[in-house]
């Protein structure tokens, strides 16, 4: 079945703010952090079951390289998986249950 991926207004801040810390690091590294995540959903949308429940309905990627947790749930009815957060592992996964 063919998903299509849908973000909350919020993953966008998440991104940018994830970003803007990588790019102070060390100039370039957020393109690959960026990189790094797009692969993460790409993997997601192909096999989105292979991700186990954490929370309510909502399961955790990971990119290969960088220490984030890419929150989302599956949307069964409309065929869609819903990402709600993208934040740093470090972070407790409660922090963005306000987000569903």
């Amino acid at each position: 079945m063919a998903y299509t991926v849908h973000y909350l207004d919020a993953v966008v801040a998440d991104v940018q703010e994830a970003k803007a810390w990588y790019k102070a690091q060390r100039n370039g590294l957020e393109n690959d952090f960026a990189a790094a995540i797009e692969q993460a959903i790409q993997r997601i949308a192909q096999m989105p079951t292979a991700y186990g429940v954490r929370y309510r309905n909502i399961r955790f990627a990971h990119p290969k390289v960088f220490p984030y947790n890419i929150h989302f749930y599956i949307d069964e009815a409309r065929e869609m998986i819903v990402i709600t957060a993208i934040v740093h592992s470090k972070r407790h996964p409660y922090t963005t249950q306000g987000r569903i």
